[in-house]
């Protein structure tokens, strides 16, 4: 085999591994929104006492292993990784990262908009019982087909500050822009289903108050997906999919969490 076919099959066995690890990742984070919905709602005693054992058993065993294997890899990290210390933001950084946040969203809605098209109507067939029929018909969405959303410049002064676990753009299924859904690769219902939310987030909220919380709860938690606002999101889509979905106003589950003060974090 030649040198340049070598590379192109290397090339092709690595965009398969991150491919199949990015759909580990979304099936990690439904379980964890879903076993958060279990210590939410239910004690230790109340699972023990009532839940089926064979489940109980299995799925400790299946987290156990689980959390053995990640471990590992994360402990090689670790020893390999070069820690940079996190400055902490002024509060004048802070309100600086907000506004940064609010004008990519809006910047990129504006540059994606002319060549993005309605949701075709059997999506929306589909997504009509948890949305309203004027969001569906207003969301445009985009397939990039080869190319990648392009990181926001401010990326390099939040590294510069430490801040190194910043959301991969270019390799994420979907980027809600307001109610632009740019799809990096090919839009699949659970991650059109996932934008959507934050479309509804955005509009409840407005834009820079989802900003400002979506920045405050990083800057707090220093992950992606511990964002509420990303948490409640993949929450909402893992419930969507179930094998017997259960029937919701996506528009009502946000004005709750808006209302018991869930997306807020305190500076």
């Amino acid at each position: 085999m030649s040198q340049p076919q070598q590379k192109m099959d290397q090339r092709s066995t690595i965009l398969q591994l991150n491919s199949q690890l990015r759909h580990a990742q979304l099936e990690l984070l439904s379980a964890h929104c879903a076993t958060h919905q279990l210590r939410l709602h239910y004690s230790t005693e109340q699972l023990i006492q009532f839940g089926r054992r064979d489940i109980l058993r299995k799925s400790a065993e299946a987290a156990s292993a689980i959390n053995q294997f990640y471990a590992t890899l994360e402990k090689q990290i670790s020893e390999t990784a070069v820690v940079a210390p996190v400055i902490e933001p002024s509060p004048a950084q802070i309100a600086q990262a907000v506004g940064w946040l609010a004008d990519y969203l809006q910047e990129q809605r504006d540059h994606y908009l002319p060549a993005a098209s309605p949701i075709s109507s059997s999506l929306r067939s589909s997504l009509s019982p948890y949305f309203k029929k004027q969001l569906l018909e207003r969301v445009r969405v985009l397939e990039l087909k080869g190319a990648r959303v392009t990181p926001p410049d401010f990326y390099a002064q939040a590294r510069a500050l430490g801040y190194d676990n910043l959301p991969e753009v270019s390799h994420m299924d979907s980027v809600t822009f307001r109610d632009v859904l740019v799809f990096n690769e090919q839009l699949e219902l659970r991650a059109l289903f996932h934008a959507l939310v934050h479309t509804v987030q955005i509009e409840m909220l407005g834009l820079e108050k989802y900003a400002e919380s979506w920045i405050l709860a990083f800057l707090k938690t220093q992950a992606h997906f511990t964002v509420p606002l990303e948490v409640h999101a993949f929450s909402l889509a893992s419930r969507f999919v179930r094998p017997k979905p259960e029937r919701f106003s996506v528009e009502e589950q946000v004005a709750l969490w808006i209302a018991e003060g869930r997306y807020q974090v305190r500076r």
